[in-house]
């Protein structure tokens, strides 16, 4: 009896978890899903008003392309780490990409503009040996992107995002 109800209690707190952190919105490619997190509404309001925004999302850049599986398993395991990070405050001021985030970023330079890459090779320093991101550190987030420079940034309202049957308590659309 004492199992079922600890069985009981586990899952009970696993849904309670996943029903306030929005977690079914992580599963889209919404870029509004990164924002269920306050650390990311920097990054959200200057990638807003970016060229990217035109043309790409959230996770064409910061995700694996390679395959299905290996896009939800970056996510996956990001996301515990992120969520971990936060969790217990640890975050930093700045965010700073991983070295495995770096990879992915560049990769998915790579996918997009690697034909560009072809026509300017040793154009101004673009060698294939280097990466994007060490003279387009600014693209798309610019330079102020910390929490304290950007204290009040003005961002959409949540929406609904995701798999469907989750709603967030505070969007008066969803009510």
């Amino acid at each position: 009896m004492a199992c079922f109800a600890a069985i009981g209690v586990f899952a009970g707190s696993g849904l309670y978890v996943a029903r306030i952190s929005n977690a079914t919105s992580y599963l889209s490619d919404e870029p509004e899903a990164c924002i269920n997190c306050h650390i990311m509404k920097p990054y959200y309001a200057s990638w807003q008003h970016s060229s990217h925004a035109r043309v790409a999302t959230c996770n064409d850049c910061h995700v694996p392309h390679e395959s299905t599986f290996a896009k939800y398993a970056y996510k996956a395991k990001d996301g515990m780490r992120h969520s971990t990070i936060f969790t217990l405050r640890m975050e930093p001021q700045v965010l700073r990409a991983t070295t495995e985030a770096q990879h992915v970023i560049q990769n998915n330079c790579m996918r997009c503009h690697g034909n560009l890459l072809s026509e300017v090779n040793g154009f101004r320093g673009h060698q294939p040996d280097r990466q994007c991101i060490e003279c387009h550190r600014e693209t798309p987030h610019g330079r102020t992107t910390s929490l304290s420079s950007t204290p009040n940034t003005l961002t959409p309202p949540l929406k609904k995002v995701g798999i469907g049957g989750f709603k967030n308590p505070e969007n008066k659309e969803n009510k």
